[in-house]
């Protein structure tokens, strides 16, 4: 399958990778061991299975089978260096899950409201010192609390998030100048 054609999935895809997903899972509980060879054999069963519903080509169902196989190596490899679990090795995308759904929320609630807790939010939570990006803040030197990387602002200003790694949280750099003798 060409690069283009890889990108040309039926719209059904994501449902089918799902099912199969749920396929094999299901599948894998009954056995003793899981190895690699009985992953490959319980993906196949899966598309198998899926080809019988005929809702995509047979070369789709087996690009699909290749991802679910490429996740499901990938979470095993991560268990066996690791010794952690399902949730450790998502982690990133229960992460992203909560920010959509943070999201969907905020958009159905009084911007008001949200706006007037996120700014409750920011006067509360940090620390006397620190500053936030979108803050105004007067003429000086800030350090990134995240990279240590120095921000100048040479008049007031809004902070801007890190330049070069993202962060959004300073803290103000003061000293003395040397006192010149003389």
């Amino acid at each position: 399958m060409t690069e283009p054609e890889r990108n040309q999935l039926s719209g059904k895809a994501l449902e089918a990778y799902d099912r199969m997903l749920e396929h094999v899972q299901s599948r894998l509980r009954t056995v003793q061991e899981t190895s690699m060879e009985t992953l490959e054999e319980e993906i196949d069963k899966a598309i198998e299975a899926e080809h019988e519903l005929q809702e995509m080509t047979r070369d789709e169902l087996s690009l699909l089978g290749a991802y679910l196989q490429r996740d499901l190596e990938h979470l095993l490899d991560f268990v066996g260096e690791t010794g952690e679990g399902l949730a450790e090795w998502l982690q990133l995308d229960l992460s992203l899950l909560e920010q959509r759904l943070t999201e969907r929320l905020l958009s159905i609630a009084d911007q008001t409201m949200v706006d007037t807790l996120a700014l409750r939010q920011k006067l509360e939570s940090h620390e006397a010192g620190q500053y936030i990006s979108g803050e105004v803040a007067t003429a000086g030197m800030f350090r990134c609390l995240n990279c240590e990387h120095m921000l100048c602002l040479t008049s007031t200003s809004h902070l801007q998030p890190c330049e070069a790694c993202g962060s959004h949280y300073y803290e103000r750099v003061t000293s003395r100048w040397p006192i010149k003798v003389s």
